[in-house]
């Protein structure tokens, strides 16, 4: 049976538990729910010492199967002030199913402003203090923490924005050229990471084999048919490999719902110049460091991921991907890729969540501080936030905070949380998913953008965002990264066969979402605990009376069906 790893961070105690047996079927975003709701008060200070941090991994991680190595990171977030699962890809996840650990969860914080880094390795784990690490960015943290434990390591790491507590910092975790690059990013769990002390999360895998299945032939021809049909569909062998997550930005302009001059309107006059088709012509143009197609992690076949070099052929930034190209392009009025992947860099460099950073720099534009385009102007704001100056903590510490500091009513928040790169009145299934979800505004919680419907008609949206929402945690959970479920046509049959084949287990057919539904159970009833209510669960109020362009639409879904959905 897996083991979860308990790391007290005032007294210094690490120990290794036995997985509760009512946590069995508990893995990433669900088992950071069951943790939360089990561990910790939901009134908690979520910088304070009684929030915890929780690192935790799919059942399938550290096997050969396909896009089964997301990491969850969860805790308390600061910007919602309710519970928050964020994930990503990179090697971490699967370094820790090799090393048969289900969870890592971070207790309290170090006393006297110290900083650490946690290593585990196969021998175990131990915290050792690292002042030397203070102030350094993502990247240079990883290239310390190489020099220290080896190349071969994978790491979760934060920059100054984490170390400061800024609300919109994000955890960085190595992909597997050991980018800290693959951003467990909203929510603010990078601010949670850094007000505990804890630089860094190194896990050196050297030396472990790949867990082995119950059942070696069954698991063999599920894995076989899983790569199949990965390998056949269209949107995961050639849209999002060859385009990667930017194919989406021209969907989206169509549709009247990409974020343009702080989601003043819905299509961008220059979104030819940064969408995928353009992003691929061009990296293949430089050559160099450029790649059209990456994979994030071990065992990818999908490879959604780019590395976009410059204009000399050296590598920029890696990846660059559609919700960056619409929160710090289209919402910013800047049309130039080059341009965007710069910033793009620097935020990296700072462990800022490029959403609510997009999000924050409008609310700047609007205000006047800097004018719409002006790329050296969010230069020089993200330059505030590396000096550590009020202004810089102000753009660090997201999109409400700096709306309200502005002056501003248009503020594109909710639950605190900056929108993503989809407005609501354009995808009304997304706003409905960004009202109801427990995660705030946030795509990956139940995105409809390719659902077959009207996205401009509100009667079917409340439903279609509930599946989406359900289906989403259930896959969270697993650890399965959401770019395969295009592929699967709504049935998940094929992942009961794989963890029925890997563990011996009986799953009926409907187990992913029945675990998606207790999921968002246990997250609805940590946020109620916390204090958000219904009021809670709506846009912000411009979205209901401003007609957004081209198709001059508002959010009309009916709070009726709103209210009808999530009611496990």
């Amino acid at each position: 049976m897996e083991k979860i790893l308990r790391i007290n961070l005032n007294t210094r105690k690490i120990q290794y538990e036995k997985t509760d047996q009512e946590m069995l079927f508990f893995w990433g975003r669900g088992l950071i729910a069951a943790l939360l709701m089990k561990e910790v008060k939901p009134t908690c200070e979520p910088l304070g010492r009684h929030n915890r941090l929780i690192f935790s991994r799919g059942p399938l991680a550290g096997t050969p199967v396909p896009c089964s190595g997301r990491l969850s990171v969860g805790g308390k977030s600061p910007l919602t002030g309710g519970i928050k699962e964020a994930n990503a890809g990179g090697n971490l996840g699967h370094c820790l199913g090799k090393l048969g650990i289900k969870a890592v969860i971070v207790e309290d914080k170090v006393p006297n402003d110290e900083l650490y880094v946690l290593f585990i390795n196969k021998d175990g784990a131990n915290l050792e203090k690292v002042p030397e690490l203070r102030g350094l960015s993502t990247g240079e943290t990883v290239k310390e923490l190489q020099q220290r434990y080896g190349e071969k390591i994978s790491a979760a790491v934060i920059g100054r924005g984490g170390e400061m507590g800024l609300a919109a910092a994000g955890v960085a975790v190595t992909d597997m050229e050991a980018r800290p690059s693959r951003f467990a990013g909203r929510g603010g769990l990078g601010a949670v990471m850094g007000s505990k002390g804890l630089k860094a999360v190194v896990v050196d895998d050297t030396g472990v084999q790949m867990p082995k299945p119950v059942d070696k032939d069954a698991f063999k021809e599920a894995n076989r048919k899983l790569v199949k049909i990965l390998q056949e569909h269209p949107q995961t062998s050639e849209v999002y490999t060859e385009y990667s997550t930017a194919a989406a930005l021209a969907v989206v302009n169509a549709l009247g719902a990409l974020p343009t001059r702080n989601f003043k309107q819905g299509s961008f006059e220059q979104a030819d110049n940064i969408n995928g088709d353009t992003l691929h012509d061009l990296i293949l143009d430089r050559g160099g460091a450029g790649q059209v197609s990456h994979a994030c992690m071990p065992g990818c076949i999908i490879r959604c991921s780019n590395v976009f070099p410059a204009k000399d052929g050296s590598e920029l930034v890696a990846p660059l991907e559609y919700e960056t190209l619409g929160l710090m392009g289209s919402n910013l009025g800047i049309g130039n890729l080059d341009d965007i992947a710069l910033i793009n860099a620097k935020c990296n460099d700072l462990g800022l969540d490029t959403i609510e950073t997009g999000a924050t720099l409008g609310l700047f534009m609007e205000a006047g501080i800097i004018p719409f385009g002006d790329v050296q102007g969010v230069l020089n704001l993200l330059d505030e936030v590396e000096k550590g100056s009020v202004m810089g903590r102000v753009v660090g510490s997201g999109a409400l905070i700096a709306g309200k500091v502005l002056g501003l009513s248009r503020i594109p928040v909710v639950k605190g949380q900056a929108m993503a790169a989809y407005d609501p009145r354009g995808i009304k299934g997304n706003g409905v998913t960004y009202a109801t979800s427990p995660m705030g505004a946030d795509h990956t919680a139940g995105n409809t953008l390719r659902a077959k419907v009207n996205h401009l008609e509100p009667r079917t949206q409340a439903k279609i965002s509930e599946t989406n929402q359900v289906n989403m945690a259930g896959v969270d959970n697993l650890g399965q990264c959401m770019m395969v479920v295009p592929a699967l046509g709504g049935s998940f049959q094929i992942f009961i066969e794989l963890l029925n084949a890997f563990y011996g287990w009986r799953l009926d057919s409907d187990f992913v979402s029945k675990m998606g539904r207790q999921v968002i159970k246990f997250e609805r009833e940590f946020n109620r605990l916390a204090g958000l209510t219904e009021a809670d669960d709506k846009l912000p109020e411009f979205v209901y009376e401003e007609p957004l362009e081209p198709h001059n639409s508002v959010f009309d879904v009916q709070e009726e069906d709103i209210r009808g959905i999530l009611r496990f």
